[in-house]
């Protein structure tokens, strides 16, 4: 078998035809806000589903989560339930299987990840996109003391995580207009 044929197969394999849009960037980078904000625009429009990440750690009015006791999460993982999961700041996260039915129905499916899982999903999916949204240090600094989040830690320890360009294929500073930003991130979910 030659290296191309392999490739074929690679990618033949892999899930599609519908889009995975993840969405990735700094703790305090509007990430939620700005995913809130495009999955009511997209309200009506059934070819866009926004995933609910299974996260342990208490609920949160700012993020589309589901919580789970660690025990929960375990045995989830065990039963293959999740699509993908990793960790982050001591907290475990996960995007249901169902993700695959949906873009294998030809639907784009938008996902707030860690980008430590980026390479992961590019190899299982035939149509991924990167969205880093971003904002300088001292906007991430004030973002997360106004937010006042117990579970997310020591605000420095958040900001020297690096996230560089994660691999991201549009990215967003997000300084400006939630709003246009969110327009941004919409036309980036519904594709060209």
């Amino acid at each position: 078998m030659t290296d191309t044929a392999a490739t074929s197969e690679l990618r033949a394999a892999r899930i599609g035809p519908g889009r995975l849009v993840l969405i990735v960037g700094p703790s305090g980078a509007g990430k939620d806000t700005l995913i809130g904000l495009a999955q009511a625009a997209c309200a009506g429009d059934d070819k866009v589903v926004f995933a609910r990440r299974v996260v342990t750690r208490e609920p949160s009015a700012f993020e589309n989560n589901e919580q789970v006791t660690p025990e929960a999460f375990a045995l989830a993982l065990v039963r293959g339930q999740f699509a993908v999961d990793w960790e982050a700041h001591g907290l475990r996260y996960a995007l249901l299987r169902g993700i695959d039915d949906e873009i294998r129905a030809g639907r784009s499916v938008v996902a707030n990840i860690s980008r430590t899982v980026i390479a992961a999903l590019r190899a299982a999916y035939a149509d991924v996109v990167v969205v880093l949204i971003t904002a300088p240090p001292d906007v991430l600094a004030a973002r997360l003391a106004a937010r006042g989040r117990a579970s997310d830690g020591p605000i420095g320890e958040r900001l020297r995580r690096n996230v560089d360009g994660a691999a991201a294929d549009v990215t967003i500073s997000n300084i400006g207009s939630a709003d246009e930003h969110a327009d941004e991130l919409i036309r980036v979910i519904r594709g060209p």
